[in-house]
């Protein structure tokens, strides 16, 4: 036994058990409007915090210490004051920040509610359908995604893929598949008037909250959502079609490339959005790499287990794995048009 590699994996293990109990103080931050109170407020007191965000003090008090202690706020001993830096508020506060992480942690806490289920499927080998995961699941996703594709689908991945830009401004016909709370459906609609745009996602729940997305953002009559699988959405001549995270969750994505590839009107591309992923898995040891791991365990290979299970992906596919698929859909040509360190931006063209 070396004592050394003993006392460094311990502490190893305690700084992960306290990123789960700082997980929680960050969703009641942000739920309770702690962070955004303290956004460029300059130092507060906890009394002073509690009052801004009408909260009781003695409580403000306890998660000022632990936000203190996780390097989440600065603290000023001279006048009992706590302080949010600018970087941190991207972080913590603004929800438009391409940086914001609060909503994330809907994913653990799902993942948590769900434990048994998780348990089950272990023992069984069965699979869990997405929508019979615990509701904050379906906010969390949606929410840790979008401000990602609102920071860099128009300006950064659709510019990256050869000619789909120039087609989206004259007007263009796209399929966004696994639209999910349809929010990258309704961002290409905005950036592109001339554009329409049809989202297309298997849970019900999921399609309905699309349409109020899409309501909300003044898009609704360059839009549409139905509820469809991969494989029967209506193939009706897109000039693109997106997967947006979605394709490794399929219990059978050879089958929805092939049917893109019936739907793609002549000349037309897919864009395939994966979580990054070299092709190794020992060449996957990173902390983003184990949030997919440990998401596409409970989460991704689960539903695909649950669409029959023919082809099981998971989160971290790879490039290789994912052209392969294209591949055997009929594709000719595939590469990577750009990459991210949350995601892959591959480019599919018969």
């Amino acid at each position: 036994m070396d004592a050394a590699k003993l006392d460094a994996f311990v502490a190893r293990a305690i700084g992960d058990l306290s990123a789960g109990y700082g997980g929680v103080m960050v969703s009641l931050g942000h739920r309770l409007g702690l962070y955004k109170a303290m956004a460029e407020a300059g130092p507060l007191t906890s009394r002073e915090l509690a009052g801004r965000a009408g909260c009781a003090e003695r409580y403000v008090r306890e998660w000022l210490g632990s936000q203190l202690a996780g390097g989440y706020v600065g603290y000023h001993a001279v006048s009992d004051t706590y302080e949010l830096a600018p970087e941190q508020a991207l972080v913590l506060a603004d929800e438009d920040s391409p940086y914001f992480i609060p909503n994330a942690w809907a994913v653990p806490a799902s993942m948590w509610t769900d434990e048994e289920k998780a348990l089950e499927a272990f023992r069984t080998g069965r699979g869990i359908a997405w929508g019979d995961h615990d509701g904050k699941l379906f906010c969390g996703v949606a929410a840790f995604y979008r401000n990602a594709y609102r920071a860099s689908l128009v300006s950064e991945w659709l510019p990256a893929l050869d000619g789909v830009v120039e087609k989206l401004k004259a007007g263009a016909r796209v399929a966004d598949v696994g639209c999910g709370h349809g929010h990258s459906t309704v961002l290409m609609a905005e950036a592109f008037p001339a554009s329409e745009f049809r989202g297309f996602d298997n849970h019900l729940d999921s399609v309905a909250e699309a349409w109020k997305v899409a309501a909300l953002a003044g898009v609704a009559e360059r839009t549409s959502f139905a509820t469809a699988c991969a494989d029967d959405y209506p193939a009706t001549g897109y000039d693109l079609i997106c997967f947006f995270d979605c394709l490794h969750d399929m219990g059978d994505p050879v089958a929805a490339a092939a049917h893109a590839a019936k739907a793609i009107a002549p000349g037309g591309t897919v864009m395939l959005v994966e979580p990054f992923a070299n092709d190794r898995v020992e060449d996957n040891v990173s902390p983003v790499a184990r949030i997919y791991y440990a998401a596409s365990t409970t989460i991704c290979c689960a539903h695909a287990i649950s669409d029959g299970g023919r082809l099981v992906l998971g989160a971290q596919a790879g490039e290789a794995r994912l052209e392969d698929v294209f591949r055997k859909a009929g594709f000719s040509r595939f590469r990577r048009a750009l990459e991210t360190p949350f995601n892959l931006i591959l480019e599919a063209r018969l």
